[in-house]
């Protein structure tokens, strides 16, 4: 670190790169505070934490939309105490399913942690910082909120009030194809974090509806794909996906198969494991974010999520064993 003052003033905000929660409550927290923006997977999440927590010039952090699973959440714990006591402001904002012993463990070293499973991570950002926030930034949590299937919730349905239904829900969709048609390109993620900040619609923002056709003409090509290629078990149905990403496939599994829930699994080369996309029906009655986050733990992987969705990372040689495991555990429980 020679020739670099150890003075105290990076302000970081790790956040979520897969979906429009994690990055507009990036721009929300920009918005706030100026920080500077990481956008990481659940994956990198934690090699990218202790990146930063590495640096003796850190200030402050947030880290936003990342939940911790079995297999981290320890290790999460112990990072942000020692962060804390090089006095490391350290913000926690999320709406994971999260044990009551790691949030008491945050707390108790005066990590702020703001975490409501009822609404969207986006929707807490604005809520926590809306008086240091411009009035229009309320939009970003609407978005959010809808294609986080949450834009019902009593924080949410309020802001989703102040705009005109449609345009908010184009706008949501518009970003979400956006932010999933360019999962590998993070320079493009973190121009669209720009433009939420500077409070651009998605119609402002060059070639994003022809982003989102292209994307929309390649889900349709996959849902066919999937009419013919999903498998059903007694309590869910799944699917091997070679040419798209799980999560785009995984609703059409979940659909198409009539049952209450769906797996869509791509295997990932550079990892060895398979990426892997749970979602449930409006039906389903199990959490099953708190099945898939103890059940990958404990075959070498690591998942969770929400009640109705969520995902994992499988060994390869562990996905029949993934699969027999969900379904005996949803016995009885649909």
């Amino acid at each position: 670190m020679s020739g670099r003052s150890t003075k105290k003033s990076r302000v970081v905000c790790i956040s979520h790169k897969e979906d429009m929660d994690g990055l507009g409550s990036a721009a929300l927290v920009r918005q706030a505070t100026g920080a500077e923006v990481m956008l990481v997977d659940y994956v990198g999440q934690m090699d990218k934490i202790r990146e930063v927590a590495a640096d003796p010039t850190l200030k402050s952090l947030h880290i936003c939309d990342l939940g911790t699973s079995k297999k981290n959440e320890d290790e999460f714990v112990q990072i942000l105490t020692a962060l804390r006591k090089r006095h490391v402001r350290v913000v926690y904002i999320d709406h994971h399913d999260l044990s009551r012993r790691i949030i008491k463990a945050l707390e108790s070293v005066k990590v702020r942690v703001v975490h409501n499973v009822g609404e969207c991570t986006a929707v807490q950002v604005f809520e926590t910082y809306k008086k240091k926030l411009p009035a229009d930034s309320s939009f970003i949590a609407v978005c959010s909120a809808i294609t986080d299937y949450m834009e019902d919730r009593p924080k949410a349905s309020k802001l989703l009030q102040m705009y005109d239904r449609q345009f908010a829900m184009i706008s949501a969709t518009v970003m979400t194809y956006n932010v999933v048609g360019h999962q590998k390109d993070l320079d493009y993620l973190l121009s669209l974090v720009d433009s939420l900040t500077a409070l651009k619609f998605p119609h402002q923002i060059p070639d994003s509806f022809e982003t989102a056709r292209l994307q929309v003409e390649r889900l349709a090509g996959i849902m066919e794909k999937v009419k013919d290629g999903y498998k059903k078990m007694r309590n869910l149905a799944h699917m091997e996906i070679t040419d798209a990403g799980a999560s785009g496939a995984v609703n059409f599994v979940l659909g198409l198969s009539g049952k209450d829930v769906g797996v869509a699994y791509k295997e990932r080369a550079d990892y060895g494991n398979y990426a892997v996309s749970v979602r449930g029906s409006r039906s389903c009655k199990v959490h099953l974010g708190r099945i898939v986050n103890p059940l990958a733990a404990s075959l070498g992987g690591s998942g969770g999520g929400h009640s109705r969705a969520c995902g994992a990372l499988i060994p390869k040689s562990k996905i029949k064993t993934f699969l027999r495991e969900m379904n005996q555990q949803l016995d009885g429980r649909l």
